[in-house]
């Protein structure tokens, strides 16, 4: 926070010591009645937002200390670097960005944060958070009031056992007794102990609830923009903690047995019985609304029609490569390129285009991202092997011997599909390791594959053709023309289920509708393609990477 919230900054600087009562975060100090008067009329600031300084400062201290201008320049952010993620003044764009092509105003892109899907997600998930939390502890309470009947069964039914038998078991009734209510006390005093740590979290997401909603109604659009990354990671921890909560609520079930033979041979009996705990499982399941929602209508995407797509560069790459085989977008930006040969290396570079490091696996082919920070590399023709690299921690984390040689690979579900030459299309699972083949034709040395939905869709560089086939190897369609595909290696999908394919020797990108019937070429070698090998849709950003066999990649804007 820039300014002393509980005095007037006008007055302040003139000298004058005046509480304020408002608060306006645009000109990110407090007002006092007078100069809020002029503030509200001046032609500079009358459109400017401004809260109750009370209600300010009960917004979160994290959020008053979300500097809203240059700390370095002490000047307002007014532009977005979408490379970096960071709010810019005019001289950092200068002095730090001069580099970065991708700016937005900061005014667009804080233009309604509060309903955006990331802000409204999380007051989704702190009311799911709150409502799972009252279903752990109605289920908890529950579960006492059980064990406090069954203790009541039991010891009742001691009690009757006890008056047939002779009285010199009255002191294994006793131990017994004491078994069950040593049992029975250990596992209140763990209901108890859990349902503590139930309620602290409670409390915890209850904060983060009247935090969220403090924010939402007084915070400014920047403050919340600022804070909207923290929140995500709070809540996500806080929602990860408590989705452990379905390990402790396994309810047991206490009775007793007893022993046979205590009627016909009470005096050489050497128990009373015994108690018995059986666990019954129990899981409260965690769904968040919008998984529910997601689940219970799927809401068709307008297709993207082919004829409507247009490419805009964004930047070009070097790929530190003589023979890039594989490409893909990370999560944060960054990409990924795999050399196949003579290197054998997987060259990782910042969103900025700079290197950022590299992991030498021995062999790398194509490459896909898993998940948890974790891609996979083939191998290609040099290895049986398909390696998962942590790329947080810069090695591999395990190899997967597949028995045969792998090129192209795509991820479906917990699945890696990939073209396995003269064993054809394979999948393993990357649950237990099993494998399973899809197709048992040989497919070419360099066939590339992606998923989409339930579909398959591989080139065969030979032949010049696209397939499209089921999750069975049952083929849909298939796409072949010399005229304007030739040798057709690495292969993308975006999310209306259109097809982007490299043709090596026809030099350029087509795109193929999702039925394989019509086609159109986006780049050529007048967009700087050169030996062009792979390329890559990113779903999220809506990018596409594509990449020459040497040196040089390319980043492209795909609107429609």
């Amino acid at each position: 926070m820039a300014s002393n919230w509980s005095v007037c900054g006008i007055c302040d600087f003139r000298h004058v010591t005046k509480p304020s009562v408002v608060w306006c975060s645009e000109c990110d100090e407090g007002l006092c009645d007078d100069c809020k008067e002029h503030h509200s009329i001046s032609k500079s600031s009358r459109d400017h937002d401004t809260v109750p300084i009370d209600d300010y400062q009960n917004l979160p201290t994290e959020v008053q200390q979300v500097a809203q201008s240059c700390k370095i320049h002490n000047q307002k952010y007014q532009i977005f670097c979408k490379i970096h993620a960071c709010p810019c003044c005019a001289k950092c764009v200068i002095d730090e960005h001069n580099d970065c092509k991708v700016f937005v105003d900061i005014d667009d892109v804080i233009k309604n944060v509060k309903s955006s899907t990331a802000f409204q997600e999380i007051e989704l998930t702190l009311i799911d958070m709150v409502e799972y939390i009252e279903r752990v502890k109605k289920d908890r309470e529950e579960n006492l009031l059980s064990i406090k009947e069954q203790k009541e069964k039991i010891e009742t039914k001691i009690l009757q056992t006890r008056e047939e038998i002779n009285n010199h078991l009255d002191l294994l009734q006793e131990m017994l007794t004491e078994a069950i209510n040593l049992a029975i006390d250990k596992e209140n005093e763990d209901t108890h102990t859990f349902l503590i740590s139930v309620e602290q979290n409670e409390k915890d997401i209850k904060e983060f609830q009247s935090n969220h909603l403090k924010i939402k109604h007084h915070a400014s659009e920047l403050q919340t923009f600022l804070i909207l990354k923290q929140m995500e990671r709070d809540i996500a921890a806080k929602e990860e903690l408590i989705q452990s909560f379905n390990k402790s609520l396994n309810h047991h079930h206490f009775s007793l047995k007893i022993d046979t033979t205590l009627e016909k041979f009470a005096s050489n009996i050497k128990t009373f019985g015994e108690v018995i705990k059986v666990m019954k499982p129990n899981a409260i399941p965690f769904v968040r609304q919008k998984d529910k929602q997601a689940a219970q209508s799927l809401v068709p995407v307008p297709a993207k029609s082919i004829d409507d797509i247009t490419l805009t560069l964004v930047q070009s790459i070097n790929t530190y490569s003589d023979k890039v085989t594989g490409c893909t977008i990370l999560p944060d930006g960054r990409m990924v390129f795999t050399c196949y040969h003579p290197r054998g290396d997987v060259t990782v570079c910042k969103p900025c285009g700079s290197k950022d490091f590299e992991v030498k696996p021995g062999n790398a082919f194509d490459v896909v991202y898993i998940g948890d920070n974790i891609i996979a590399v083939t191998s290609g023709y040099y290895s049986h092997d398909i390696h998962l690299i942590d790329i947080k921690l810069k090695t591999i984390k395990k190899t997967l011997n597949v028995g045969s040689s792998n090129d192209g690979i795509a991820l479906y579900n917990k699945d890696l599909i990939y073209c396995a030459r003269a064993q054809g299309l394979k999948k393993i699972s990357l649950t237990d390791d099993s494998a399973s083949t899809i197709i048992n034709s040989k497919l070419r040395d360099w066939s590339y594959v992606k998923t989409f939905n339930d579909t398959i869709i591989y080139t065969g560089r030979d032949q010049s053709t696209v397939t499209c086939t089921d999750m069975q190897g049952q083929i849909k369609w298939e796409f072949r023309n010399l005229s304007v595909l030739k040798y057709p290696l690495g292969i993308a999908v975006d999310n209306s289920g259109n097809v982007y394919v490299i043709g090596r020797d026809s030099c350029n990108v087509v795109v193929i509708s999702p039925d394989g019937q019509r086609h159109r070429q986006l780049l050529s070698t007048r967009d700087g393609l050169k030996e062009p090998n792979v390329l890559h849709y990113d779903l999220i950003t809506n990018k596409l990477l594509v990449a020459n066999v040497k040196e040089k990649a390319f980043l492209f804007d795909v609107t429609s």
